[in-house]
This record gives structure tokens, sequence and C-alpha cells, in this order.
């Protein structure tokens, strides 16, 4: 997300793209990075090469494209791969031909075969599967490095655009994807011996479900932000699932990585949480809550003694100064509940604490939750006055020795939504 502005690429939304006179709903309301991007989508992908300048001139040295060879331009394999160059035509290029002699690289072929010609690893490799999602997998899989580099080169940056965008075209995969990430400080720290390594599990896990990145901390620093993490932790590996959960292991050794890598594949490393320290005091009429606290005084406060049966109002803060000013005032109006057992008031700065995305839909700041304890969790969409707020609270809350139906966590949201 953030990648976008570090490159200054321009984003162009269209809502809709005709061709042919037919309407393309793939295209309705899409990004594109650049223009180079849409005049590509509008120009046909039933590129036929017939000589080998032509080959040269689409395969190029830094391109990535896929050629279909086909020994006739007719038949099932053929139909498979134009219907899935039509449906990547944004993102990738393609073009096929009947003489395999006519292509730059690798032998000569009968076909069909879709032979993807790329400027890094291996150069090119062949793939023989048209049936399904194979080959739109395959092209996909294939066009990004088998570890992508995140550093100044602008030649490097179309992949770590594609990079992170793997995890949200999760619906057109057939397995999920990580991403597995690396950032190095500088070559003193990174050994050979390290990358070397890092490259041997890269190619072991290879469609997997794993994608890796190497990234140097100079220009990783907003990522680093992202994640909480320091530079003396460096180098350091963080894996994130496409679920949002992370792992992370810091000061990483070679002989650490693959080991590592294998105790997450079978569930023995624990989930990281960014979170700022829990307050040794909390006495202030408005609790702190932060990561490391949430389930014992949010999601758990029905079980912990002194938060027994208390409904916990949590507003995601942000870090500044209108946020925090107006959080004040509310703790001025809501002062009358310091008297009442029944009502915790808690605050929680979402930008520096983890929280769970699936529970709290967190838009703006601040939002403010109320758990009951019963633990139905309602979203306040009322006024910022004493009025409304201790309304909603009176409305919402449970009392000692009062009994309600509790409803699921996700449908109190929903409802309230």
């Amino acid at each position: 997300m953030f990648f976008l502005d570090s490159y200054n690429q321009v984003l162009i939304k269209i809502s809709s793209l005709f061709r042919a006179g037919n309407r393309s709903s793939e295209t309705e309301g899409k990004l594109f990075k650049n223009t180079t991007d849409l005049v590509k989508l509008t120009r046909s992908c039933f590129f036929e090469i017939k000589s080998a300048d032509a080959a040269a001139e689409v395969v190029g040295d830094k391109n990535v494209v896929a050629v279909g060879v086909f020994p006739k331009l007719s038949g099932a394999e053929f139909d498979s791969f134009m219907a899935t160059a039509e449906k990547l035509r944004s993102d990738y290029d393609f073009a096929h031909t009947s003489d395999a002699k006519l292509l730059p690289r690798g032998e000569s072929v009968t076909g069909p075969v879709v032979r993807l010609f790329k400027p890094f690893d291996e150069l090119f490799v062949d793939f023989r599967d048209f049936v399904g999602e194979a080959l739109e997998k395959f092209v996909k899989e294939s066009s990004i490095p088998l570890i992508t580099v995140f550093d100044s080169d602008p030649n490097n940056h179309p992949y770590v655009l594609k990079f992170f965008e793997i995890p949200n075209t999760k619906v057109t995969l057939p397995s999920c994807y990580d991403q597995f990430m690396m950032y190095y400080k500088d070559a003193n720290i990174l050994t050979e011996s390290l990358k070397s390594k890092y490259r041997e599990v890269a190619a072991s896990n290879k469609g997997h479900g794993l994608s890796f990145l190497l990234g140097d901390a100079e220009n990783s620093q907003e990522a680093l932000q992202h994640y909480g993490v320091e530079q003396r932790q460096l180098p350091l590996i963080i894996l994130q699932t496409v679920d949002d959960k992370k792992y992370l292991k810091t000061n990483v050794e070679a002989d650490q990585i693959e080991s590592w890598i294998n105790d997450f594949k079978d569930g023995k490393v624990s989930p990281y949480k960014k979170s700022q320290p829990i307050p040794s005091e909390n006495n202030e009429p408005v609790k702190v809550v932060v990561a490391e606290s949430l389930d014992e005084m949010v999601f758990n406060s029905g079980k912990n003694g002194e938060l027994h049966y208390k409904s916990c109002l949590s507003s995601m803060l942000h870090g500044v100064d209108t946020a925090k000013t107006l959080f004040q005032s509310w703790t001025k109006l809501l002062s009358h509940y310091q008297s009442d057992p029944s009502v915790v008031v808690a605050k929680f700065d979402a930008t520096a604490n983890d929280f769970p995305h699936d529970t709290f839909d967190v838009k703006g700041f601040p939002t403010i939750y109320l758990r009951s304890a019963n633990g139905n969790i309602v979203l306040y969409k009322g006024d910022r006055t004493k009025e409304d707020i201790t309304s909603f609270i009176d409305k919402n809350k449970d009392t000692a020795g009062e009994t309600k139906t509790e409803e699921k966590t996700t449908k109190g949201v929903k409802d309230e939504l």
C-alpha cells in the first residue's frame, strides 16, 4: 500500500473500458499504476509472432511475457490460453506463435506449451497444463522472482508491487500465500551465507504458498515502522499470513532460517503481536488497553475477577492531538461512571497496537466500541455528547445479576453496522 507513494506511481481509475463494443467487467473501477498499463489493456492480446525480429521485440531483455506455442492456432489448449490472456491482459503480456524456432531463448518445441520469458532467475520456463486455473496460477507465480528485491532500483519496483498484490488476489489463486520478508541493514550484516541460505529455503518452498522478499532497511522504513521493528533487530524475518497474523524472527542467522520456517509450517511458532508496554500503573478513570492486555481487559473481562460483569468501552484512538483532545472531553463527560462498578472506560491506540480487524471495523479515528459483560460488541455511531454516549452505554451494558441471550460477536457488530 505505502509502496505506491514511495515509487510515485500514477493511479488511474476508470469506471469501465469498452473493447469491440463490449463492456469489460474485469476493469470496472480498476486502478492502473501508469498510462502504459492502460494502453496495454486497450491493445489486442492476440498478437502472433511471425518473425525472429518480432519475437525479439516482444520478449526483449527486461520484459515478462507469456508466449503460447501451438502447432495450429485452434483447439482446447489454444482457447484456454487466449481466455487466460484476455483475463490477465491488464497485468501481464501475452503473445503466441506456431514456430518455437523464432523465440530468442529455449529449445524448439512443437507445443502446445506456454513459454514464459523473464529477466530473472532461469530466464524462461515452459508449462503444459491448460486445465482450469492452472495456467493462470503459473503465469502469476512465475512472473515474480524467486526472491523479490525491495530496494531503490526502479527495475525491481514492479515486482515489489506484484509481490504485495498476491494476497489481495487470493480469490483467484488455488492456494494461500504468505508474505515472507527479510530486511538487511548493510552488506556487513547480510553475509553471503545468509543470502545463500535464504535463497535455498525460498527454492525449497516454491509453490508451497510462500513468497519471498529481500529488502534493505533504508528503503523499507515504512514497512519496518508498520510492523513495529527497530534497526537493532536486523537482520530479521517477518512472516505475515493472508489472515493478517504476523510471525517474527529477530537477529536471524543463516543456520536458523530453514528450521524456523519449518517450525512455522508445523504450527510451533507463536504469532507476533505489535504492542505498547502494559502500563505498570493503570489507575486513571480511563484505563489504558494495549494489544498484550486486550484479551484480559476486554475479551475476557467477564472471567477476570475485578472485571467480572463489566462493560468495556474501548476507543480506538489515533495518535494525533485532535483525537486526544476529543477523548479528554469524553473523559469528563463520563466521569460519573467512576462510581459504577459495572462499567470500565478504556482507550486503545490503534496505530501502536495490533487488534483483531475481524472484530473491530476501524475505518476512522476515533472509533468507539462497547463490549458488554456477556460478550456483545456494539459499534457507537452517535454524536459526541454526554447524553448520547451515556444513553448508548446504559442501553447496551449488562448489570450484575442480569441475564441476557448471548449473541455472537460478529452478529453484534453486523447488527450495529
